[in-house]
């Protein structure tokens, strides 16, 4: 568990990931989102409702440690222009972010901003929604190959295992307990965003790597968010 903790997280000495890493992803990722819905809830508290999202995705940054962003920067100026496969890789190295990148990041920023000032996201649901994030990366390994011959993720690959999206049984039924009928559809629509973003990297690198991990858990819960916040 203390390598997922220090590889998904700034808590911790930074450890060696190994084969058993995935497989602390789910809880790992709820505990980061008890750390944001604790801040959400207490900020709600606190000041007004604006002042408490914008508080919570700080938390969220700072927890992290921005990976996940530096993943998802990493992928679009990859995945979205129009390059060769090699070409997209090397760029997906490149320590500096291009235009796709930036415009990536401010919106799903932006969107996840906007979704957490509205009252019906319930905060403790958002334990729910980073474990099923996490838990959809964490599987990526048992479906997709891996893009590179060596990278950051490639100390996971002798351990993922496909049965580890049962650990979003548990999470499913917490978004029902707190947002009912719309937080199973959030729940749901996560995985369909992540197999969505893990099916454009197989067609366009031929695999995933690690920064398409972290693009994977950012967009799915960001889409899981717009379906929380969404009003019929």
């Amino acid at each position: 568990m203390l390598s997922a903790v220090s590889f998904l997280t700034v808590v911790g000495r930074a450890r060696t990931p190994g084969p058993t890493t995935f497989r602390w992803f789910p809880l790992v990722g709820a505990l980061i989102g008890a750390a944001v819905a604790a801040a959400l809830a207490g900020g709600r508290e606190i000041w007004a409702l604006p002042v408490a999202a914008a508080v919570a995705v700080a938390v969220d940054l700072a927890v992290t440690g921005l990976l996940h962003v530096d993943g998802l920067a990493d992928s679009a100026d990859g995945l979205l222009p129009h390059l060769e496969r090699e070409r997209r890789l090397e760029v997906m190295r490149l320590p500096d972010t291009g235009a796709f990148g930036v415009g990536v990041v401010a919106v799903v920023l932006l969107l996840r901003f906007a979704t957490l000032t509205d009252p019906a996201v319930e905060p403790w649901s958002l334990v729910a929604v980073w474990s099923i994030s996490r838990t959809a990366a964490a599987a990526v390994p048992g479906f997709v190959p891996y893009a590179r011959a060596e990278g950051l993720a490639s100390a996971f690959l002798a351990g993922p295992d496909r049965w580890i999206l049962l650990a979003v049984v548990p999470a499913l039924a917490l978004l029902a307990v707190t947002q009912q009928g719309t937080g199973i559809a959030a729940g749901l629509a996560a995985l369909v965003a992540a197999a969505g973003v893990v099916g454009l990297a197989r067609a366009r690198l031929g695999g995933f790597t690690g920064d398409v991990l972290g693009a994977t858990i950012l967009v799915s819960e960001t889409v899981a968010l717009l379906v929380l916040a969404a009003h019929r």
